[in-house]
Protein backbone atom coordinates (compact mmCIF):
# COMPACT_ATOMS: atom_id res chain seq x y z
CA UNK A 1 0.00 0.00 0.00
CA UNK A 2 1.35 3.43 -0.97
CA UNK A 3 1.15 6.10 1.68
CA UNK A 4 -0.58 9.37 0.95
CA UNK A 5 1.97 11.90 -0.35
CA UNK A 6 2.55 15.10 1.64
CA UNK A 7 0.47 18.08 0.65
CA UNK A 8 3.46 20.41 0.94
CA UNK A 9 7.23 20.07 0.82
CA UNK A 10 9.02 23.08 2.30
CA UNK A 11 12.76 23.59 2.02
CA UNK A 12 13.47 26.36 4.50
CA UNK A 13 17.25 26.60 4.28
CA UNK A 14 18.54 28.54 1.30
CA UNK A 15 21.62 30.44 0.32
CA UNK A 16 21.22 33.98 -0.85
CA UNK A 17 22.93 37.15 -2.03
CA UNK A 18 24.57 39.64 0.26
CA UNK A 19 23.29 43.19 0.50
CA UNK A 20 26.41 44.34 -1.36
CA UNK A 21 25.75 41.91 -4.22
CA UNK A 22 22.17 43.14 -4.59
CA UNK A 23 23.35 46.74 -4.55
CA UNK A 24 25.85 45.95 -7.31
CA UNK A 25 23.05 44.58 -9.53
CA UNK A 26 20.28 47.00 -8.65
CA UNK A 27 19.34 49.30 -11.51
CA UNK A 28 21.48 47.41 -14.01
CA UNK A 29 19.78 46.88 -17.40
CA UNK A 30 18.78 43.26 -17.90
CA UNK A 31 20.63 43.24 -21.22
CA UNK A 32 23.90 44.01 -19.45
CA UNK A 33 23.34 41.14 -17.01
CA UNK A 34 22.45 38.72 -19.80
CA UNK A 35 25.65 39.78 -21.60
CA UNK A 36 27.61 39.06 -18.41
CA UNK A 37 26.06 35.59 -18.45
CA UNK A 38 27.13 34.96 -22.05
CA UNK A 39 23.73 35.83 -23.47
CA UNK A 40 21.71 33.60 -21.19
CA UNK A 41 19.54 33.73 -18.08
CA UNK A 42 16.51 35.64 -19.35
CA UNK A 43 13.09 34.24 -18.55
CA UNK A 44 10.98 33.19 -21.57
CA UNK A 45 9.51 36.06 -23.55
CA UNK A 46 5.95 34.88 -22.90
CA UNK A 47 6.43 35.95 -19.27
CA UNK A 48 5.77 39.66 -19.36
CA UNK A 49 4.96 42.57 -17.05
CA UNK A 50 1.35 43.21 -16.10
CA UNK A 51 0.25 46.79 -16.68
CA UNK A 52 3.78 48.23 -17.13
CA UNK A 53 2.30 51.66 -17.75
CA UNK A 54 1.10 51.80 -14.12
CA UNK A 55 3.10 49.20 -12.17
CA UNK A 56 6.88 49.22 -11.58
CA UNK A 57 8.93 46.96 -13.83
CA UNK A 58 12.23 47.10 -11.94
CA UNK A 59 13.00 44.39 -9.39
CA UNK A 60 16.25 43.18 -7.90
CA UNK A 61 16.05 40.64 -5.13
CA UNK A 62 16.38 37.16 -3.74
CA UNK A 63 14.06 34.53 -5.17
CA UNK A 64 11.66 32.36 -3.20
CA UNK A 65 10.46 29.50 -5.40
CA UNK A 66 7.07 27.83 -5.20
CA UNK A 67 5.88 24.93 -7.34
CA UNK A 68 2.14 24.61 -7.92
CA UNK A 69 0.13 21.75 -9.34
CA UNK A 70 -2.38 22.43 -12.14
CA UNK A 71 -5.16 24.74 -10.92
CA UNK A 72 -3.79 24.69 -7.38
CA UNK A 73 -2.21 27.49 -5.35
CA UNK A 74 -1.71 25.99 -1.88
CA UNK A 75 2.06 26.43 -2.31
CA UNK A 76 1.60 30.16 -3.01
CA UNK A 77 -0.53 30.60 0.10
CA UNK A 78 1.89 28.66 2.31
CA UNK A 79 4.87 30.36 0.69
CA UNK A 80 3.72 33.68 2.11
CA UNK A 81 4.90 32.42 5.48
CA UNK A 82 8.40 31.83 4.07
CA UNK A 83 8.80 35.28 2.52
CA UNK A 84 11.67 37.38 3.84
CA UNK A 85 12.10 41.12 3.34
CA UNK A 86 12.25 42.11 -0.35
CA UNK A 87 11.96 38.52 -1.62
CA UNK A 88 10.55 37.94 -5.10
CA UNK A 89 8.20 34.95 -5.23
CA UNK A 90 8.41 32.89 -8.43
CA UNK A 91 5.62 30.36 -8.96
CA UNK A 92 6.08 27.53 -11.46
CA UNK A 93 2.82 26.08 -12.78
CA UNK A 94 4.03 24.08 -15.76
CA UNK A 95 2.54 26.87 -17.90
CA UNK A 96 -0.95 26.00 -16.65
CA UNK A 97 -3.49 28.07 -18.61
CA UNK A 98 -6.78 26.92 -17.10
CA UNK A 99 -6.96 29.31 -14.16
CA UNK A 100 -5.15 32.12 -12.39
CA UNK A 101 -2.39 31.46 -9.86
CA UNK A 102 -2.69 34.78 -8.01
CA UNK A 103 -5.02 37.77 -7.70
CA UNK A 104 -5.12 41.15 -6.04
CA UNK A 105 -5.81 39.97 -2.49
CA UNK A 106 -2.92 37.51 -2.43
CA UNK A 107 -0.68 40.15 -3.99
CA UNK A 108 -1.72 42.36 -1.09
CA UNK A 109 -0.75 39.59 1.33
CA UNK A 110 2.63 39.28 -0.40
CA UNK A 111 3.17 43.01 0.06
CA UNK A 112 2.19 42.73 3.74
CA UNK A 113 4.73 39.89 4.14
CA UNK A 114 7.50 42.14 2.81
CA UNK A 115 7.78 40.73 -0.71
CA UNK A 116 8.74 43.06 -3.55
CA UNK A 117 7.15 41.26 -6.49
CA UNK A 118 5.73 38.11 -8.08
CA UNK A 119 6.62 36.15 -11.23
CA UNK A 120 4.88 33.12 -12.72
CA UNK A 121 4.71 31.12 -15.93
CA UNK A 122 0.96 30.86 -15.30
CA UNK A 123 -1.92 33.32 -15.33
CA UNK A 124 -3.17 36.01 -12.97
CA UNK A 125 -6.47 37.82 -12.38
CA UNK A 126 -7.88 40.98 -10.76
CA UNK A 127 -5.58 43.29 -12.69
CA UNK A 128 -7.31 46.47 -11.53
CA UNK A 129 -6.84 45.45 -7.90
CA UNK A 130 -3.25 44.41 -8.57
CA UNK A 131 -2.58 47.94 -9.84
CA UNK A 132 -3.80 49.27 -6.51
CA UNK A 133 -1.42 46.94 -4.61
CA UNK A 134 1.45 48.45 -6.55
CA UNK A 135 3.93 45.56 -6.66
CA UNK A 136 5.62 44.46 -9.90
CA UNK A 137 4.08 41.33 -11.39
CA UNK A 138 5.14 39.23 -14.39
CA UNK A 139 3.05 36.43 -15.86
CA UNK A 140 2.05 34.60 -19.03
CA UNK A 141 -1.45 36.07 -19.26
CA UNK A 142 -4.73 36.85 -17.53
CA UNK A 143 -7.79 34.71 -16.72
CA UNK A 144 -10.67 35.25 -14.29
CA UNK A 145 -10.89 31.50 -13.59
CA UNK A 146 -10.35 30.52 -9.95
CA UNK A 147 -7.83 27.91 -8.71
CA UNK A 148 -8.09 25.48 -5.81
CA UNK A 149 -5.86 25.48 -2.72
CA UNK A 150 -5.70 21.81 -1.80
CA UNK A 151 -2.16 20.82 -2.83
CA UNK A 152 0.19 19.24 -3.46
CA UNK A 153 2.92 21.84 -3.81
CA UNK A 154 6.51 22.67 -2.96
CA UNK A 155 8.22 25.73 -1.50
CA UNK A 156 11.93 26.50 -1.75
CA UNK A 157 12.77 23.62 -4.11
CA UNK A 158 14.27 24.04 -7.61
CA UNK A 159 11.87 24.98 -10.40
CA UNK A 160 12.02 25.41 -14.16
CA UNK A 161 10.55 28.30 -16.18
CA UNK A 162 11.09 27.56 -19.83
CA UNK A 163 14.76 26.73 -20.21
CA UNK A 164 15.79 28.58 -17.05
CA UNK A 165 16.48 26.56 -13.90
CA UNK A 166 15.84 28.52 -10.71
CA UNK A 167 16.68 27.87 -7.07
CA UNK A 168 15.56 29.74 -3.99
CA UNK A 169 18.32 32.19 -3.12
CA UNK A 170 19.13 33.02 -6.76
CA UNK A 171 18.66 36.64 -7.80
CA UNK A 172 16.10 38.05 -10.22
CA UNK A 173 16.66 41.38 -11.93
CA UNK A 174 13.90 42.86 -14.08
CA UNK A 175 13.14 45.95 -16.12
CA UNK A 176 10.84 46.86 -19.00
CA UNK A 177 12.70 44.39 -21.28
CA UNK A 178 12.01 41.34 -19.09
CA UNK A 179 13.77 39.47 -16.30
CA UNK A 180 17.08 37.67 -15.85
CA UNK A 181 17.89 35.08 -13.18
CA UNK A 182 21.45 35.00 -11.81
CA UNK A 183 22.37 31.82 -9.91
CA UNK A 184 23.70 32.67 -6.48
CA UNK A 185 27.01 30.90 -7.16
CA UNK A 186 27.61 33.08 -10.25
CA UNK A 187 26.87 36.44 -8.67
CA UNK A 188 30.47 37.50 -8.08
CA UNK A 189 31.55 36.59 -11.62
CA UNK A 190 28.60 38.43 -13.16
CA UNK A 191 29.19 41.52 -11.02
CA UNK A 192 32.90 41.50 -11.92
CA UNK A 193 32.01 41.57 -15.63
CA UNK A 194 29.58 44.46 -15.42
CA UNK A 195 32.14 47.29 -15.29
CA UNK A 196 33.64 46.18 -18.60
CA UNK A 197 30.20 45.79 -20.17
CA UNK A 198 29.13 49.24 -19.00
CA UNK A 199 32.30 50.79 -20.45
CA UNK A 200 31.77 49.07 -23.81
CA UNK A 201 28.12 50.11 -23.96
CA UNK A 202 28.93 53.71 -23.01
CA UNK A 203 31.62 53.86 -25.68
CA UNK A 204 29.26 52.47 -28.30
CA UNK A 205 26.53 54.92 -27.27
CA UNK A 206 28.95 57.76 -27.92
CA UNK A 207 29.95 56.37 -31.31
CA UNK A 208 26.29 56.08 -32.34
CA UNK A 209 25.69 59.65 -31.18
CA UNK A 210 28.66 60.69 -33.34
CA UNK A 211 27.14 59.09 -36.44
CA UNK A 212 28.25 55.44 -36.43
CA UNK A 213 26.36 53.51 -39.11
CA UNK A 214 27.51 49.96 -38.43
CA UNK A 215 29.93 48.14 -36.12
CA UNK A 216 33.54 48.43 -37.30
CA UNK A 217 33.91 44.64 -37.18
CA UNK A 218 31.04 44.30 -39.66
CA UNK A 219 32.56 46.92 -41.95
CA UNK A 220 35.89 45.05 -41.88
CA UNK A 221 34.10 41.82 -42.76
CA UNK A 222 32.34 43.45 -45.72
CA UNK A 223 35.70 44.64 -47.02
CA UNK A 224 37.31 41.21 -46.71
CA UNK A 225 37.60 38.24 -49.07
CA UNK A 226 35.05 36.35 -46.94
CA UNK A 227 32.21 38.30 -48.61
CA UNK A 228 31.38 37.77 -52.27
CA UNK A 229 29.18 40.30 -54.04
CA UNK A 230 27.21 38.96 -57.00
Amino acid sequence: MIEEPPLLIIQSQRNGPTRQQLQALSGTPTGFIADAMRGQGALPSFIHHVSPETLPTRMCGRILTVSCGPADVLAVFAGLGEVQADDIMIAATGQWSGSAVIGDRVMGMLKNAGGQGFVTDGLVRDVEGIRDVGLPLMCAGVSPNSPYASGPGEIGTPIQLGEVSICSGDVLVSDIDGAVVVPVDRLDAVIASLDTIRELETSLDQEVANGLIMPESTRELLDSARVIRI
